[in-house]
């Protein structure tokens, strides 16, 4: 069985729910999912990997019931924008957003289309959602933040001794 990421189960169960569909439908329908990462990086290539593989786990297969686009802005949020409006040009029933640059071309460019944002440490300040919570909004998506607390309790188990963090 494949294993998969937090991350890449929680993205894949706001895709299923952007979508609208359950996995018996998606054999029937295609569906397409867009997909953008401000620059090719380890962590975001592993990011849109992931979202890839939750899919084909779901039921997915490109070429048959999924249409699968990606492109990456190589770190130019001029690029970025473009892409998004391509995107949502192209009308894909989902679209993806990985990291805060090309998460906020997205939202700023559709009301209607489902967003999914990955990668993003903080979608509220990044003014991509109005608060943690559900936002009633067509914006879902996963952060990546790291809460303090637990990082320092981490370190007090690695290197008990430490005095300076």
């Amino acid at each position: 069985m494949l294993k998969l990421p937090k991350s890449a189960v929680l993205t894949l169960s706001a895709l299923t729910l952007a979508m609208g569909t359950q996995i018996a439908i998606a054999k029937e329908a295609v569906k397409s999912v867009a997909v953008t990462a401000i620059v090719e990086h380890p962590a975001l290539d592993a990011a849109r990997d992931g979202v890839l593989d939750a899919l084909k786990e779901a039921g997915y297969t490109e070429g048959q019931n999924l249409k699968w686009q990606y492109q990456s802005a190589q770190g130019n949020t001029g690029t970025a924008a473009q892409i998004a409006r391509k995107f949502i040009g192209d009308r894909p029933d989902v679209l993806v957003g990985i990291a805060t640059p090309t998460a906020q071309a997205l939202v700023a460019g559709t009301k209607q289309i489902p967003v999914v944002f990955t990668a993003v440490t903080d979608p509220v300040q990044a003014q991509l959602t109005p608060g943690w919570d559900a936002s009633g909004t067509n914006v879902t998506g996963v952060s990546d933040l790291l809460e303090l607390d637990k990082q320092i309790e981490l370190i007090k188990e690695i290197i008990p001794d430490a005095k300076k963090v």
